[in-house]
């Protein structure tokens, strides 16, 4: 059964939506923490994700307490390229949000709940406008080298996957298959030992401005690391994005979006004190 929101009071209802990508964004892997401060002064870690009885993403405790304020002050939605399933082992801080974005768009929850209703207008851009995940999985399998492919997913029967041998990956490969795919409607992403090949209509921004019209809000904000995240922080009316991760590689920027100083953790917590400002502001106003 399709979840029916109605559209908020404007008296009420938060001013501000908050969409923002989670790995290397909001949380980190061990990994990724990029601690550049001495041991006696690293910031004291919250776990949020365990896997396989080993805990796997940490923000700041500092950013713990700012991601709770922002919950409860804005309509956050957790935008992620995640499979529902690999987003429901992530326990953020704060109430549960009311609406969630998973694997690139393709999942809209509202409440815990794909929506069908959403699900099914993906389905038909998808079956209209790209090629289909068949000739682009068998192309990726075809391509791929045995000597540095681990492994090949496909998630949530929508976008596929590899996860590689970084330091063997060929320097041309990415930028070849990302050429291939874009002439089929699709685009490439390259995130640390993951190869994402995505649906072009398979998007954040899209399930972000549906958000933003079920809520009422006035203002949209996004934060995001990844060539997947450039249409949503495009989308937004603000924009945030660390200064590591690939689009800090390849120089992306826009008019509305800014870089943060930090890197790593650290920048997660610069992220969501934007966040906290700009809504500040906008409720201000």
């Amino acid at each position: 059964m399709t979840t029916q929101v109605p559209s908020a009071d404007p008296a009420t209802a938060p001013v501000t939506l908050v969409a923002s990508d989670l790995d290397r964004t909001l949380i980190y892997s061990s990994a990724a923490l990029q601690l550049a401060v001495p041991d006696a002064e690293a910031p004291r870690l919250l776990c949020v994700e365990v896997y396989d009885h080993k805990p796997l993403s940490y923000l700041t405790e500092t950013a713990a307490a700012l991601l709770d304020e922002l919950a409860r002050t804005t309509v956050f939605v957790p935008t992620t390229t995640r499979t529902r399933e690999q987003y429901g082992r992530i326990h953020l801080p704060g109430p549960a949000p009311r609406f969630a974005i998973c694997a690139n768009g393709g999942h809209l929850l509202v409440d815990g709940e794909s929506d069908r209703d959403w699900q099914r207008r993906v389905a038909r851009r998808l079956a209209e406008e790209c090629a289909s995940l068949a000739e682009v999985r068998a192309h990726l399998l075809a391509a791929a080298d045995p000597a540095w492919l681990l492994k090949e997913r496909v998630a949530e029967d929508l976008f596929a996957y590899l996860v590689v041998e970084r330091p063997m990956l060929p320097e041309d490969w990415v930028k070849e298959l990302g050429e291939w795919a874009l002439t089929r409607g699709w685009t490439v992403s390259l995130q640390g030992r993951k190869i994402y090949a995505v649906p072009g209509p398979l998007t954040k921004s899209a399930a972000m401005n549906e958000v933003a019209r079920r809520t009422g809000a006035a203002l949209t904000l996004a934060a995001g690391d990844s060539l997947l995240d450039a249409d949503l922080l495009l989308a937004a009316d603000r924009a945030w994005r660390p200064a590591h991760g690939e689009l800090a590689d390849t120089g992306w920027s826009a008019p509305h979006a800014e870089v943060t100083a930090e890197r790593g953790v650290a920048a997660g917590e610069e992220i969501l004190r934007n966040f906290l400002r700009a809504a500040g502001e906008a409720r201000s106003s």
